[in-house]
C-alpha cells in the first residue's frame, strides 16, 4: 500500500469518526429515553386504584390481568407492595393468589429496598404480616438500611407485631446496621413486655453494637429504668464498658435519670471508673446539668478518681454552662482554680487549663461571674481569658474580667511576639473595644516604641528607656512593623489617633510616619504631635 492510499484511508476513518460522533450526539436524547420506565398499562392503574380504595369487587374483576400484577410504578411498587400496607386482608389475599401465577416472589423490593413484609410492618398491619409469613415471606430480609422486620416492629413498640414475627421464625439476635439488635432497640424504646419477650426467645443481654455498647448501656442512656432492671435481672453486666470506655453508670449520668443511677449503684456500679477519655459519671452529670444526679455522685466520687482523671467537675459544669451545678460544686468546696491535667489540656488547641476559660470561651456571663466571685484567677491559662473575650468582641465579659483584676497589658507570644500588649491585635477594627481597654490602663505608649530612629527633638531619657525595653526583647515586633502589612494599613490612622488620646508625649518613628502620611487622619495626628512637642 503506497502513501497515497494510506492517506486516503486515514481521511476516510476520520470522516467516519466525525459522522459517528454527530450521530451519537443526536441519538443521546433518544438513548436517555430508553432508560426511562415504560408507561404502565391501564389495567395496572385500575388494579392500584382498587387496592388503594380497598375495592375487593373491582380487584376481583381485574384478577384475570395477570401480567399487570407484575408491573411496578415509579417507586418500584408492585400491586403486592400496595396490598401489604392497606388494612383489608382480603385485598392482600387476592393479590397473593394472582401472584402465584407469575414469576414474582414475596421478596420483591421497591426502589427504596423494601419488601412487602417490611412495608406491612412499617404500616403496622399485623394481619398482613401473618398472611405474608404464612405464604412464605422471609422474616430475615432487611431494607436498604439493613433493618430487619423485627427491628422495625420493636421500633414501633408493637408487641403483637414482634410476637407475630418471632412466631414466624424471626431470629431475635439478627444483627442490623452497626451491629444493632432488636434487644438494643427494645432497651432504647423502653418497652418491658417486648424486651422480656425477646429475652425469653434467646436474646442476649451481652450483645454489643458497633460502638461496643450493651443493651444495658442503651437503657441507661435513655433513662429506661424498668428495661434496665429487666436486663440486670437477666444477667446484664453493670460494669460493662463500651469501646470508648464509657460505663453503664456514665451513660445513666448522661440521661440524668436518678432511678437508673440508683439502680446501678445498688447492683455495684462503680462511680470512680473513668472512660478512656478520662471522663467520670460526675463529669457527665455536671456537664449535662443533671443536678439530682450530681448530688448523688458528689459524695461517692473520690478525690483520687477526680485527680487521676485530670479534670474537675467544675470544668465540666463551666463547659456545659450549667450554673446550678456549678453553684453546687462550689458550695461543696471544689477548687475553683483547679487546673486541667496536661494530658487533657493538650487536647485543646489553646491549651486551656482553668474552668474560667471554659466559661469565657463560651461567652457565658453567668458562669464566668459565678467563678470570679468564688475567687477564680484570670491568669492561669497560656492564652489569658481577657484576650479570649476581647477577640470575641464580648464587651460585657471584658468589663467583668477587668473588674476582677484581669491584666489588660498581658502578652500571648505564641503567635506573634509584640512589643505592645497583645489585646490591641484583636481590636484594631473595633474602636469601642480599644477605648474600653485604653480606659482600663492599656499601655498605649508601647505602641510607639521601636528602634527605627527618631527626630532630633526626641528626649534622650525616653529614647534610652525605649531602647532598653526593645533590646531586651530583640525578636519582638513593634507596632509600626505590625501594621505595615497591606491588609492593616488602612486601619492605622484611626488607631493611632485614638492612642494619642492616652499618651502624654510620643515620637513617631519614620516607618510609622510614612504609613500615616497616606491616611486621611494624618493632618489631625500631625497637629496633635506638634502640640505635644511644644
Amino acid at each position: 500500500m503506497d502513501d497515497h492510499e494510506q492517506e486516503g484511508i486515514t481521511e476516510e476513518l476520520i470522516e467516519f469518526a466525525i459522522q459517528e460522533s454527530i450521530q451519537d450526539a443526536y441519538k443521546l436524547p433518544c438513548s436517555v429515553q430508553l432508560h426511562l420506565k415504560e408507561p404502565n398499562s391501564e389495567a395496572f392503574m385500575k388494579i392500584m386504584k382498587a387496592i388503594h380504595k380497598g375495592d375487593v369487587n373491582a380487584l376481583q374483576k381485574l384478577s384475570g390481568c395477570v401480567s399487570a400484577f407484575t408491573e411496578s410504578d415509579s417507586r418500584g411498587w408492585l400491586p403486592l407492595h400496595a396490598a401489604a400496607v392497606q388494612p383489608q386482608q382480603e385485598i392482600l389475599h387476592m393479590v397473593l393468589q394472582v401472584s402465584t401465577a407469575t414469576d414474582l416472589t414475596l421478596e420483591e423490593q421497591t426502589e427504596d429496598g423494601d419488601t412487602p413484609l417490611i412495608l406491612a410492618v412499617e404500616a403496622g398491619q399485623v394481619g398482613n404480616i401473618k398472611m405474608l409469613l404464612q405464604h412464605g415471606a422471609s422474616p430475615h430480609n432487611t431494607n436498604s438500611r439493613n433493618e430487619s422486620p423485627l427491628l422495625l416492629a420493636v421500633k414501633q413498640s408493637s408487641y403483637d407485631m414482634v410476637s407475630t414475627l418471632i412466631m414466624g421464625g424471626a431470629f431475635v439476635e439478627q444483627v442490623c446496621l452497626t451491629k444493632w439488635t432488636a434487644t438494643h432497640e427494645a432497651a432504647k424504646v423502653g418497652c418491658p413486655a417486648i424486651l422480656t419477650l425477646l429475652l425469653r426467645h434467646g436474646a442476649k443481654v451481652t450483645a454489643r453494637d458497633g460502638h461496643g455498647v450493651t443493651p444495658l448501656g442503651i437503657a441507661a442512656e435513655h433513662g429506661n429504668t424498668e428495661a434496665l432492671d429487666i436486663l440486670i435481672q437477666h444477667g446484664g453486666d453493670v460494669h460493662a464498658q463500651a469501646s470508648n470506655g464509657d460505663t453503664v453508670l456514665y451513660d445513666a449520668s448522661g440521661s440524668g435519670n436518678l432511678d437508673c443511677i440508683n439502680l446501678l449503684l445498688e447492683h455495684g456500679a462503680d462511680p470512680n471508673v473513668a472512660s478512656y477519655a478520662y471522663q467520670l459519671p460526675i463529669h457527665r452529670a455536671a456537664y449535662e446539668g443533671h443536678i439530682l444526679a450530681l448530688r448523688t455522685l458528689i459524695p461517692i466520687t473520690t478525690k483520687r478518681a477526680i485527680r487521676l482523671s485530670g479534670q474537675s467537675p467544675v470544668h465540666s459544669a463551666a463547659d456545659g454552662g450549667q450554673a446550678e451545678c456549678l453553684e453546687l460544686l462550689l458550695k461543696r468546696e471544689y477548687d475553683v482554680n483547679e487546673l486541667l491535667g496536661t494530658h487533657i489540656s493538650e487536647n485543646y488547641g489553646d491549651l486551656r487549663r482553668s474552668a474560667l476559660f471554659f466559661a469565657v470561651s463560651n461567652g457565658d456571663i453567668t458562669c464566668s461571674e459565678m467563678l470570679l466571685k468564688a475567687g477564680a484567677r484570670t491568669d492561669l491559662d497560656p492564652l489569658r481569658c481577657i484576650l479570649v473575650s476581647v477577640r470575641a468582641e464580648r464587651y460585657e465579659l471584658v468589663q467583668l474580667l477587668l473588674s476582677y483584676g484581669a491584666e489588660v497589658n498581658c502578652y500571648f507570644r505564641v503567635i506573634s511576639n509584640t512589643v505592645f500588649p497583645t489585646a490591641l491585635q484583636y481590636c484594631l477594627r473595633d474602636p469601642v473595644m480599644l477605648r474600653l481597654l485604653l480606659n482600663s490602663g492599656y499601655q498605649a505608649n508601647k505602641c510607639f516604641q521601636c528602634c527605627h530612629g527618631y527626630s532630633e527633638d526626641s528626649n534622650w531619657a525616653d529614647l534610652h528607656n525605649q531602647a532598653y525595653q526593645i533590646y531586651s526583647q530583640p525578636n519582638a515586633i513593634s507596632f509600626c512593623e505590625f501594621v505595615s502589612v497591606s491588609w492593616l494599613a488602612h486601619l492605622v490612622g484611626s488607631v493611632v489617633r485614638l492612642l494619642l488620646d492616652y499618651v502624654n508625649q510620643v515620637n513617631i518613628c519614620p516607618n510609622l510616619k510614612r504609613i500615616l502620611q497616606r491616611r486621611l487622619e494624618w493632618d489631625e495626628i500631625s497637629d496633635i504631635l506638634s502640640m505635644h512637642t511644644h
